[in-house]
């Protein structure tokens, strides 16, 4: 269960009613749809950056250190999912188009073509283990003439 997203988070992105007739008032199902918009994004993000802190639940009395960007595309993807619930043949246009750009967002960034300001990369050592370059040789062969 995911704590990054408040259910107050959807107020800018979908009216209440609206959110609670989707579920029939079930925060069950809200909460599994945030948990699939998550892990989606964290397998696009995992590359370069720590998603343990990215994704990490804000603490009560702490300022909010969410990135607003990465909350805006959870938002989106988790809603999409929401309307998939519903009726998947029948998604609003707007929904369909602003999934359709998070997970545009969400490839160029993990090309690196895209960087998100103020978010926690991995550590050096860490990339340096996740390298697609990998240099390796044959055993040294002992020779006798």
């Amino acid at each position: 269960m995911s704590e990054f997203i408040k259910i107050t988070d959807y107020d800018a992105s979908i009216h209440r009613e609206i959110l609670d007739q989707l579920t029939r008032e079930d925060q069950q199902i809200v909460e599994i749809c945030e948990d699939r918009a998550i892990q989606e994004m964290e397998g696009y993000l995992s590359e370069r950056y720590d998603i343990t802190k990215l994704f990490a639940p804000i603490a009560e009395g702490v300022p909010d250190t969410r990135n607003s960007l990465v909350l805006m595309m959870a938002i989106d993807i988790a809603i999409y999912h929401l309307f998939c619930i519903h009726n998947p043949m029948k998604i609003s246009q707007i929904r369909k188009d602003r999934y359709d750009r998070a997970v545009d967002w969400l490839k160029e960034v993990s090309k690196g073509k895209i960087n998100i300001q103020g978010a926690p990369l991995l550590s050096q050592e860490v990339l340096a283990s996740k390298s697609q370059y990998q240099i390796n040789s044959n055993v040294k062969r002992q020779t006798r003439y």
